[in-house]
């Protein structure tokens, strides 16, 4: 091992203890106390190396604007320490994706591409330093203990671990070692073509989105897939609960959840199974989206990162927080589930016809839920008071959308809003390649204020 890979695996140890042993806060006035202490450094010593913050520091992290995806790639060169401009790194980034192989870099610097599903495509930035940090932490907050002989033992087999993305990149690849055997499926192939190659490998970790997830759980109640994956991690989509439950059926593990965006990593699930924010790495700030502090957008600072600067970001995901502290005894903040964006809310008038109030992405999916079976597939699009619900099912297809349509009179007297016009259609299956968006919010209906 030449002396940089040494340094880097060296790194990646180092981060993977720190974050796993000493980063585990039992107090949230411990927890916030680091924050401030790292973000104090961030601000003194790193972000004055971004020209967008040059001078902006002196007054602390609130008085700093927000930033969205918009932000960034309008003024791309001014958000990181390098100074590289859009221009200068998007070409890397295409052609990787256009000739699938990603591992080219611009100097030490990674180049990605975000799936776009926010609105549109962002780039993301990434040091070597960087990367072999993030393994670190990665493994340290998604690793169960059962397999950690695996990885530190060398005389046990190498820990191997199959990746679903539609994209690779140098970030992932960093995981691969001597004590890891990674594997990365490309998913603009298509699940079938990667079944004889995931068989071969059995891996101990599978790390895929939902609807793949669902997809090999299929495959293996099919037979066409003999593997028994000890530890199974959702990744890129909502996991619901008919995807984990066919899962867990399929290979007698529970999926667990990896928040992960190109914005940072965001968030773990706990060996108690609850998703945690990743709060010992970032600083977030709850945007309430209702009076009762159910639900909020975050806004991030990744005082971890040294090359492209996300402060005060606003991500567009909907978050909702856990009612009861988790039993693991984390400080950090608990996630009752990551339901979606915001352009997932749906929206109808109140029966008074004065507002618009939200109909929540998972109110929604349970009230289809209900449904039963007979609901395979479905996707609703807003625009206007029309709502267009696209619907698959094996049986009684418009038997089916009488009963949606009663399920969503009933829903919406409850909550007590106008029921919307809807029109069906027949579902069809996206690319492989694309984000599972089954809710998708096109067109407000006009006149009206929003209230949540």
């Amino acid at each position: 091992m030449n002396s940089e890979r040494l340094l880097g695996t060296l790194r990646s140890i180092g981060s993977f203890v720190f974050s796993r042993y000493a980063l585990r806060f039992r107090r949230r006035e411990r927890l916030e106390a680091w924050q401030a202490r790292r973000l104090r450094h961030f601000m003194a010593k790193v972000l004055p190396r971004g020209q967008r913050f040059n001078g902006l520091t002196q007054d602390g992290l609130h008085s700093l604007p927000l930033m969205d995806k918009a932000a960034l790639m309008s003024d791309f060169a001014a958000f990181n320490t390098r100074a590289l401009s859009l221009e200068q790194v998007l070409p890397v980034a295409l052609q990787a994706e256009r000739s699938r192989d990603f591992s080219p870099t611009l100097g030490d610097i990674t180049v990605g591409l975000s799936s776009g599903t926010s609105g549109a495509q962002g780039v993301f930035l990434v040091s070597s330093v960087e990367r072999q940090r993030w393994a670190g932490i990665l493994l340290a907050r998604t690793l169960p203990r059962a397999l950690l002989p695996r990885l530190l033992c060398p005389w046990l087999a190498p820990l191997r671990i199959a990746f679903f993305l539609r994209a690779n990149s140098r970030l992932y690849t960093t995981l691969a070692s001597r004590r890891i055997d990674f594997a990365f499926h490309d998913l603009t192939l298509g699940l079938a073509a990667s079944l004889q190659r995931l068989n071969q490998q059995n891996p101990d970790v599978l790390v895929a989105p939902a609807t793949v997830l669902r997809g090999l759980a299929q495959a293996a109640l099919a037979g066409q897939l003999t593997i028994r994956p000890r530890h199974i991690l959702s990744v890129a989509e909502v996991l619901e609960s008919t995807d984990a439950e066919l899962v867990q059926q399929a290979f007698g593990r529970k999926p667990q959840q990896i928040y992960q965006a190109s914005e940072g990593f965001l968030g773990y699930t706990c060996e108690a199974g609850t998703l945690h924010l990743n709060e010992s790495h970032l600083h977030i700030e709850p945007q309430w989206l209702d009076p009762e502090r159910t639900r909020f957008q975050p806004i991030i600072t990744d005082f971890s990162r040294r090359t492209q600067l996300i402060v005060r970001y606003r991500l567009n995901d909907i978050l909702r927080v856990a009612s009861a502290p988790c039993p693991c005894g984390r400080a950090e903040r608990a996630i009752a589930a990551v339901e979606g964006r915001a352009d997932e809310i749906l929206w109808l008038p109140r029966l008074d016809g004065q507002q618009l109030a939200p109909l929540y992405p998972d109110v929604l999916r349970r009230a289809l839920l209900m449904l039963g079976a007979e609901l395979e597939e479905y996707q609703i699009h807003q625009r206007g008071l029309l709502w267009q619900a696209n619907l698959r099912t094996s049986g009684d297809y418009h038997g089916l959308c009488q009963r949606l349509s009663e399920a969503l009179a009933e829903l919406c007297a409850q909550q007590g809003l106008q029921a919307p016009q809807l029109s069906f259609g027949h579902w069809q299956a996206p690319p492989p390649q694309t984000k599972r968006r089954r809710l998708l919010m096109l067109q407000l209906p006009e006149g009206l204020p929003c209230v949540y």
